[in-house]
């Protein structure tokens, strides 16, 4: 997801060069919106990876 929302920024930033600003800001929407998503997604895991291994230490007591 994080590949994808860096492709849009940089397809975004090429748009604004070529003076493309309604495809520029549209790829900007979208990178904005996977960035947005893969921080939520990453916060998501890391809580359910740090309750993972609290979960695992006490069942091999």
């Amino acid at each position: 997801m994080l590949k994808y929302a860096i492709i849009f920024a940089v397809i975004s930033l090429i748009a604004a060069a070529l003076g493309f600003g309604g495809v520029a800001a549209g790829a900007a929407g979208i990178a904005k919106l996977l960035f947005g998503l893969f921080l939520v997604l990453a916060v998501i895991f890391v809580v359910l990876a740090v309750l993972g291994v609290g979960a695992a230490k006490k069942t091999l007591r």
